[in-house]
């Protein structure tokens, strides 16, 4: 029998290994040795784990066949094809990661398997921890049962006949209610009157009662919607992974569109992936797709425990399931025939991955679409300079990219009107309150009609920090180089870096006293979520419910939904939270949208704080007016001449697009260049500051005499200290078109990085601090 040869790329955490090594595959093994596999490997005189990432009939190329280890065992079934294969090497190039980094993404839900040991030593260990399918054991009755009796004396078989007379029954509830019952099961099976067989339980399929998680049909499309119906088909017939950017004001139907596309898709028996920016939006999106596809639609999310997340994967590998729903993750799940790529609220900072593979979302679905040959769909009410620019050219990497716009809201729905307020004024008027007048004013007339409100704060906690009024002391986490926000509810100051916290007594109690010098005069200052739930129960006195919706009350799994569901089923309600509301969310009683202080966004050091600004702005006001009664916003800022804000208030995105793009242009910012940054941190700062600069040398002269390329620092990060880490970064601009990940991991790769010193790479850097 002839042998075959794998292409296995090793899972051994370092840099110094690139790339793939070949091996022998068994004729033993020959059946499951696919690509896609997890195997174990012999490599430098101890077994290892890798990923097959291709297979052939022919050894490597100037390799004699004899010289190649065979593959020791399969660990694991394919959980990727070679496309996905292909897909995660370039990853691995495009952002500068090890190819093992970029191949966890694609491999099942739950697995974890590595060699390891103890100590120096000790013998290398195998760890095989996996997920599983839950196989239940069910029992039910024969056509034989309605002529066969048991005998006089068998009360137990009888009563579990009598039990299965009304239909199949799991065996361990049949145990749980009537002892004994699994063994008087088992001997009628013997008789051929009752069949017991194992079925698989998919776990994690809770439904919602959110009213917005149905998705009716509509009598009729708006133009619009057609448009980009017409043009998703379109780039599917051309199958050469076109971009349709859906460029649709809030309530405009994008959904819809989305739903129509898929039906055509999966008509056609191919499959699709959604992904959607916001947990939050994941009962509210699911519920709105299986209303129209049953339970032909996956859910892959983070909140999902690791065997819920397996089933849902599992269904999809096995090809029971068409359409997948989910987080930027659901991008990596195993859709045969993928047909259709959708990414709803495209624009969003969490289609971003913050840990190795820092990929971003759009990029990768975008590469996927071409080697699959499907359309990839972008949806925004507020889409990314990225896209916006990449329609005006007309292409990108190879490929179309279109914009379609959808300027109306279906039927009699209309964009809210928008009202800025500038809260210099209420100062200077003697109004000292988070509320401004016209808000309150606002917050009372929902409140007497039994309306619906949303109040955003991008800032959770009771107040941003605690300052001592005699010295000026702000508390900082001892940890890290960030001050300390206050929680009214527990009395603790809180680091929102490390998640550390320590409790305070509340003042004025004489116990509680500044770390520098002893004053007991220490006072909230800022606003946060905690405080604006507060004060606003006190301004309604119980005529509406409040509802609170940030980090601090969606940690448990389900919360989101329970909140939710909370503000659904009210009479009367208004949902203050952070930035997890502002968008998607689709409830046609809302009809008043209030901004605490839009400028908490706009004074981040951060050359996209004026579009993050524009973003959640446009995309919070979009919450109100969504049904019959007319909506209104009101955004109190402090720099009410903004052009973000100014564009909000007008619904004119050109007033903030255009001076924007010219002064990205014009700095050599994206979307006009590429930026990445690698960040070095570790306990020495010596250590730390001798690394990065060594790696700064090393890249400028890699990249001296370049066009477009521009080395900036090193210097301290934003952050400078992290859980009692020194942190400094580097800042590399290059031009569009060019591979920066190649270039650094290259430059990383060749430093003698010192002990307890880390490196991070992150190509098209969205988090700079």
């Amino acid at each position: 029998m002839p042998y075959a040869y794998a292409s296995v790329a090793l899972d051994i955490p370092t840099r110094a290994i690139d790339g793939c090594y070949s091996y022998v595959i068994p004729p033993e093994l020959s059946t499951s040795c696919a690509v896609g596999a997890t195997v174990l490997v012999p490599f430098s005189h101890r077994n290892v784990v890798g990923y097959v990432m291709s297979v052939s009939d022919e050894p490597p190329a100037g390799v004699a066949a004899h010289k190649l280890l065979g593959i020791a065992r399969v660990l694991a079934d394919s959980a990727f094809d070679e496309v996905s294969a292909r897909l995660a090497t370039w990853m691995a190039h495009e952002y500068g990661c090890t190819l093992c980094d970029a191949v966890r993404p694609f491999l099942a839900p739950g697995q974890t398997v590595r060699v390891r040991r103890r100590g120096s030593d000790d013998p290398w260990e195998l760890v095989c921890e996996k997920s599983g399918p839950v196989d239940e054991r069910w029992a039910s009755l024969t056509p034989k049962a309605e002529d066969w009796r048991p005998r006089a004396n068998a009360s137990r078989q009888r009563q579990v006949m009598e039990a299965l007379a009304s239909g199949p029954l799991r065996l361990a509830e049949l145990s749980a209610t009537m002892p004994g019952s699994v063994a008087a099961a088992q001997a009628l099976a013997r008789h051929g009157v009752v069949q017991i067989e194992e079925r698989r339980r998919v776990r994690g399929t809770t439904g919602t009662t959110l009213s917005s998680a149905v998705a009716r049909r509509p009598e009729r499309l708006t133009q619009g919607q057609r448009d980009a119906l017409a043009e998703i088909a379109r780039a599917t017939e051309a199958g050469a992974g076109d971009v349709v950017l859906v460029d649709g004001v809030t309530g405009s139907g994008k959904t819809e569109v989305y739903l129509a596309a898929i039906e055509r898709c999966v008509g056609q028996g191919r499959g699709a992936i959604v992904l959607v920016p916001e947990i939050s939006l994941t009962a509210q999106t699911v519920g709105r797709f299986r209303s129209r596809f049953g339970d032909d639609v996956a859910i892959l999310h983070s909140r999902l425990s690791a065997g819920e997340r397996f089933d849902q994967w599992d269904l999809v590998r096995q090809g029971s399931v068409h359409v997948v729903v989910g987080a930027r993750s659901a991008l990596f799940a195993p859709v045969s025939d993928l047909g259709l790529v959708i990414i709803d609220e495209e624009h969003e900072l969490s289609y971003k991955q913050e840990s190795a593979p820092r990929y971003h979302a759009r990029e990768v679905a975008a590469r996927l679409a071409r080697l699959r040959g499907c359309p990839l769909v972008l949806g925004s009410a507020t889409p990314s300079l990225e896209s916006l620019l990449r329609c005006r050219q007309g292409s990108h990497a190879g490929v179309s990219w279109t914009r379609v716009p959808m300027p109306e809201r279906p039927g009699s729905a209309v964009l809210p009107r928008v009202r800025v307020v500038d809260m210099t004024q209420q100062f200077a008027g003697g109004n000292k309150s988070i509320f401004s007048a016209p808000l309150r004013d606002a917050l009372e007339g929902v409140v007497q009609r039994g309306e619906k409100a949303v109040l955003l704060l991008n800032r959770r906690g009771f107040a941003n920090f605690l300052m001592c009024r005699d010295c000026g002391c702000v508390p900082e986490c001892p940890h890290c180089s960030t001050s300390l926000t206050y929680h009214e509810r527990t009395h603790s100051l809180m680091c929102h870096s490390c998640g550390r916290s320590w409790p305070v007594v509340a003042w004025p109690n004489p116990a509680t006293t500044c770390p520098n010098c002893g004053s007991r005069y220490l006072a909230a200052f800022g606003v946060g979520t905690q405080r604006v739930e507060d004060e606003l129960s006190l301004l309604l006195g119980g005529r509406a419910q409040v509802i609170r919706m940030d980090a601090d009350t969606t940690r448990g799994k389900g919360d989101h939904q329970r909140l939710l569901e909370e503000f659904d089923a009210a009479e009367c309600a208004v949902l203050v939270g952070t930035q997890m509301i502002a968008k998607g969310l689709d409830f046609p009683e809302v009809t008043l949208v209030g901004v605490i202080n839009a400028d908490t966004t706009l004074k981040l050091p951060d050359f996209r704080a004026g579009e993050r600004t524009y973003d959640l702005l446009e995309q919070v006001s979009g919450r109100a007016g969504r049904g019959e009664v007319p909506g209104e916003v009101i955004i109190q800022t402090y720099w009410a001449s903004h052009p973000a804000i100014r564009a909000v208030a007008d619904h004119d995105r050109s007033l903030f697009l255009e001076p924007e793009l010219r002064d990205r242009e014009e700095g050599n910012y994206p979307p006009y260049s590429r930026l990445a940054n690698v960040v070095v941190w570790g306990r020495s700062a010596p250590a730390v500051t001798g690394a990065i600069a060594s790696l700064a040398h090393a890249v400028r002269q890699r990249v001296e005499g370049r066009r477009g390329w521009e080395v900036l620092g090193p210097t301290d990060c934003l952050k400078a200290r992290v859980k009692d880490r020194t942190r400094r970064h580097l800042l590399v601009k290059a031009p569009l078109g060019s591979e920066p990940g190649e270039l650094l991991q290259s430059c990383v790769r060749g430093l003698d990085v010192p002990r307890g010193v880390s490196v991070a790479i992150d190509v098209d850097a969205y988090d700079l601090m």
